[in-house]
């Protein structure tokens, strides 16, 4: 009588119990590098210059600078968006970062695993 889901040959719970050590040392490499991350910071100009915004890793915004030009008591929207545009564009270098940091850890698992990642 055969076993019920048994893998034929007893070759495949190697290959399983080393397939879950490259997953666990992916997720700390991952881990690793959201930590290390989250301690950089990004900045974006908008208005040539006049917005200056820096953007944490965690994306947090923690510094605006402002040049007194953009500073127009008569056009508060303008200013308000050169300020939205800075931090979207600093938002989206993290973004990039992020991406790219999690593409040099994943990519070569992409190919032989179609669906997985």
């Amino acid at each position: 009588m055969a076993k019920r889901g048994g893998f034929p040959g007893g070759g495949m719970p190697g290959n399983m119990a080393n397939l879950m050590k490259q997953a666990q040392k992916m997720q700390r490499q991952m881990e690793e590098q959201a930590k290390e991350l989250e301690t950089k910071e990004f900045s974006a100009t908008a208005g040539g210059g006049a917005v200056e915004v820096t953007v944490s890793g965690a994306k947090k915004l923690v510094k605006v600078k402002l040049d007194e030009e953009a500073v127009d008591p008569e056009d508060v929207e303008m200013l308000e968006d050169l300020i939205v545009a800075a931090v979207n564009e600093a938002l989206d270098k993290v973004e990039e970062e992020t991406s790219s940091a999690m593409s040099k850890l994943t990519g070569g698992m992409g190919g032989g695993m179609p669906g997985m990642f």
